[in-house]
């Protein structure tokens, strides 16, 4: 809209010049600076147009994916040639210019299961100190796991990422069947997972 009315602008200017009998090294002037505009407005525009049809025939995400493109993460809700909506956990809806995605990393979490209905895996962590030892921990999880087990299509898993002289951490993966039980579940299980782990701690420090 913004290139259009530059167009229109430059196309009056050159009217009024014609029937003003301006000269016409004005007339070249004022035409270079209106194209150098129209150059600068539509820049943007033109490569967010791109970028969407390389994403659009890319398809490294579709409407309905759970993904994390750059430090935004949430449900793709729609895909336009210069915009991508983002459902985030909050209940915001982020738009992002499609420009911005290619320079971005774009994590799908979507788990490929042959064979299975659309399956996500989604990963995040759990760090604790040292105060209860590994063999617990993992019965935290196992406990943890069973009590969502009618909600999970899969064995949950997880496995220790580094260890430090302060904390162990673990990467969770979570498994679901719709991207929306993400929102709910990584909260609910950290903070039972938690809970059980509290509880141990104050049977290891009595």
């Amino acid at each position: 809209m913004l290139t259009f009315r530059i167009i229109i602008l430059i196309g009056a200017v050159a009217a009024i010049s014609r029937v003003g009998g301006f000269p016409s090294e004005w007339i070249l002037s004022v035409s270079a600076i209106g194209a150098a505009a129209v150059g600068f407005a539509s820049q943007k525009t033109i490569g967010n147009f791109v970028a969407g049809i390389f994403l659009m025939a890319a398809r490294p995400f579709k409407v309905g994916n759970y993904v994390r493109i750059g430090t935004v993460e949430g449900i793709v809700r729609e895909i336009t040639i210069n915009y991508t909506k983002i459902l985030t956990s909050a209940n915001n809806t982020v738009s992002i210019s499609n420009l911005q995605i290619l320079d971005r990393d774009i994590t799908n979490f979507l788990y490929d299961c042959p064979g299975k209905k659309e399956i996500y895996c989604y990963t995040f962590e759990i760090a604790f100190d040292h105060t209860v030892d590994t063999g617990t921990i993992g019965r935290i999880f196992k406990e943890t796991f069973e009590s969502h087990i009618d909600k999970l299509p899969m064995t949950q898993a997880y496995v220790l990422s580094r260890s430090t002289a302060l904390e162990r951490v673990y990467i969770i993966y979570l498994y679901v069947t719709a991207p929306e039980h993400i929102f709910a579940l990584r909260p609910k299980i950290a903070e039972e997972v938690f809970q059980r782990w509290d509880q141990e701690r104050s049977k290891a420090k009595k």
